[in-house]
């Protein structure tokens, strides 16, 4: 179920709204240190010293990603997919916006390297249609499920988990679901789990884990099914307790007497 539900022009001002600290996050998949003001600051033009050229110019191209797809109402395609690697991966890529066609690999630690296979683009448009058509999954998972794909594939010949990031959250925004953006003090977690995922090629675990830690959005946009879902839960694990404790008068509450706060734990 998705967490948040926002209309599609709602989801983009909100995306605007979040652009410094987007950026900002999605830089460090290339190695980029900058605090959040000095990420701002090269964002609004200016220079900050110390920073490397390079440093700056993933920070502007990735800004000019989030600004691309926030300008678009069409759905992503993978033509939009090869548009946004252009721009994000405009100084880094061997041919920026174009399929690979040779082999990749990524490395994974301790002497442990991943090879993906090669890429058939009518394959790559196909598995991406079929997702987005799937009217059995929600929009989250649809995004969950192209992010992690396209990472796995490395359909691009650089800036992959760049380009993947931003063509979900194209697919998030359209459908007014929110962001997906994993915060930086979760990425020792994030990095054991995609590595993971490059060895075995199960995604399950990861997209659990980004659609617990991962999405963003605000709490007056919150999926209201999802918070009747998690009441109910609620309520029936209290009653679940109550019974046990009721059938098991023999237990005492663990509780402090002294504290009329403390709740009795069974």
């Amino acid at each position: 179920m998705d967490k948040y539900k926002f209309t599609a022009a709602e989801n983009q001002r909100f995306a605007r709204a979040n652009f410094t600290k987007l950026v900002h996050t999605n830089a460090r998949f290339e190695g980029v240190n900058t605090t959040l003001p000095q990420t701002q600051t090269i964002m609004d033009g200016m220079s900050v010293a110390g920073v490397p050229v390079e440093d700056v110019l993933t920070i502007v191209n990735l800004k000019r990603g989030w600004q691309y797809i926030t300008a678009q109402n069409s759905p992503l395609t993978l033509t939009m997919e090869k548009r946004i690697n252009k721009i994000v991966a405009a100084e880094d890529a061997l041919v920026p916006g174009e399929l690979r066609q040779g082999k990749g690999g990524v490395d994974l630690g301790s002497e442990d390297f991943f090879e993906p296979p090669l890429i058939n683009e009518k394959q790559e448009q196909s598995f991406l249609q079929k997702i987005l058509a799937d009217p059995r999954t929600t929009i989250t998972d649809k995004a969950l499920t192209v992010m992690y794909h396209n990472m796995r594939q490395q359909i691009f010949w650089d800036g992959n988990k760049r380009t993947a990031t931003l063509s979900a959250n194209k697919i998030m925004i359209d459908g007014g679901a929110g962001l997906i953006n994993v915060p930086l003090d979760k990425w020792d977690q994030w990095n054991e789990l995609i590595a993971n995922y490059y060895r075995t090629n199960d995604m399950a675990k990861i997209k659990r884990w980004t659609y617990d830690n991962g999405i963003q959005g605000l709490q007056i946009r919150a999926n209201l099914a999802l918070k009747s879902v998690k009441d109910k839960t609620s309520k029936r694990i209290q009653k679940q307790l109550k019974y046990f404790a009721d059938q098991n008068p023999e237990i005492n509450p663990k509780n402090d007497p002294e504290n009329k706060n403390d709740r009795p734990s069974y």
